[in-house]
């Protein structure tokens, strides 16, 4: 679907009066954009000396970034194949998985600061923020989407983990812009 479109094509629809994609795809091309600029800060670091002795680190977060950017490109086209179908337990899942995934996202970042090229280190903060802001944006999603959930003890388990995820990212990111800050400082 948009996975092999062009941005603008994706844009355009969004921004048209289509039913999708909307808020739930977008959180998901958001966290992919989160998780290319983690790959980007990897890659511009693996090779330099200043960093070898953390390479090893760092191409285990390139796999994981790689991995969470295809993720959340496929749900950024699962989540407009989901609203379609009008299955409300996968209109639900997506934006769930969004959210668990930016959690994991974030907490990729946050080593980069120590160990990630520096002249990137802003990037690492776009990331993190984007992560951050991502997870939020799919939280509403799954929020809106609890309301149809007749399971009540899930709805709250899922209320639950969502609200720990996000403290979490809040406590991360908070640490993150502290330390890059006094970075770019100097």
């Amino acid at each position: 679907m948009y996975k092999n479109e062009s941005l603008k094509k994706y844009l355009d629809d969004l921004a048209a009066k289509l039913p999708a994609p909307g808020g739930g795809s977008a959180a998901a091309f958001g966290a992919a954009l989160g998780a290319a600029l983690i790959s980007m800060v990897v890659n511009f670091t693996l090779g330099k000396p200043k960093y070898a002795k953390y390479e090893n680190e760092l191409k285990t977060i390139l796999v994981k970034s790689e991995k969470l950017r295809e993720e959340f490109l496929r749900l950024t086209d699962l989540d407009v194949i989901a609203y379609r179908s009008k299955n409300a337990r996968d209109a639900l899942n997506t934006p769930f998985m969004v959210s668990r995934l930016c959690y994991e996202g974030v907490k990729l970042c946050l080593p980069l600061v120590k160990k990630g090229n520096v002249n990137l280190i802003s990037d690492v903060a776009v990331a993190a923020i984007m992560l951050e802001s991502a997870f939020a944006s799919a939280y509403f999603n799954v929020e809106i989407n609890l309301k149809g959930l007749e399971d009540k003890k899930l709805a709250g388990a899922i209320r639950k983990e969502l609200t720990q995820k996000g403290k979490s990212i809040k406590k991360i990111r908070t640490a993150m812009e502290e330390k890059v800050g006094q970075i770019i400082r100097g």
